[in-house]
């Protein structure tokens, strides 16, 4: 009984769409907060930084902010790693990233359940990114590893550690410094997530092999 087999230039195909995801992925990350900006100034006239992403919102510019998400967590419901651990956290991400689009921050209440769940939705989303950077893309196969891919290590791991600091600081600051008023009206929280978001997209477009690219990708 013969066996299918695959032409190289199908399998060349289906590997440069794979890498394509990941940087789409990446792209869309680190555009966000570009576009929540600018569409909020052209649309609501408004060039003053909210005081958080999530606070886009509550503008004309939401359903810029809904749609990046949702195609987020498209892309990473369409994600398929090496094995299982890659495919839940893929999945997991693209839940958490709808938690954040449809459960919107209330920035009258933060006690309520919708504001509640927001928040959650948010930390887990930027943990299982930060899981992805720090644990999962780092590995490999080879036995001996590459130049190129111990350049992209050293990319995963800067960008996991600094999604992980800014998050940390996020949470600091909304704990013990929520009611310093000219720290606040610095907007952090908006700058700390615009770091992280900047970190996860870099973080993608390696992993696509868009910089540290290796000679052979097949």
């Amino acid at each position: 009984m013969n066996k299918e087999t695959i032409d190289p230039k199908d399998a060349r195909m289906y590997v440069i769409s794979y890498n394509t995801l990941r940087r789409a992925v990446g792209i869309l990350g680190m555009s966000l907060p570009i576009i929540l900006y600018f569409v909020h100034l052209i649309l609501d006239g408004d060039s003053q930084l909210l005081n958080s992403i999530s606070s886009y919102y509550h503008t004309r510019a939401g359903n810029g902010f809904v749609g990046v998400l949702c195609a987020v967590s498209l892309f990473m419901f369409s994600y398929l790693g090496h094995d299982t651990k890659d495919n839940l956290l893929g999945h997991l991400a693209g839940i958490f990233a709808l938690g954040i689009a449809f459960c919107p921050n209330n920035t009258a209440d933060s006690k309520t359940l919708i504001n509640i769940m927001h928040l959650t939705s948010a930390s887990l989303f930027f943990l299982t990114l930060i899981a992805f950077s720090l644990w999962l893309f780092p590995k490999t196969d080879q036995e001996i590893m590459s130049k190129q891919k111990k350049n992209r290590n050293t990319v995963y791991y800067t960008c996991g550690f600094t999604m992980l600091g800014a998050l940390l600081t996020i949470a600091l600051i909304m704990i013990c410094f929520k009611h310093v008023e000219w720290l606040m009206n610095l907007d952090p929280v908006f700058w700390f997530e615009t770091i992280m978001l900047l970190a996860f997209g870099i973080s993608w477009i390696t992993k696509g092999q868009m910089i540290f690219k290796d000679i052979e990708t097949i």
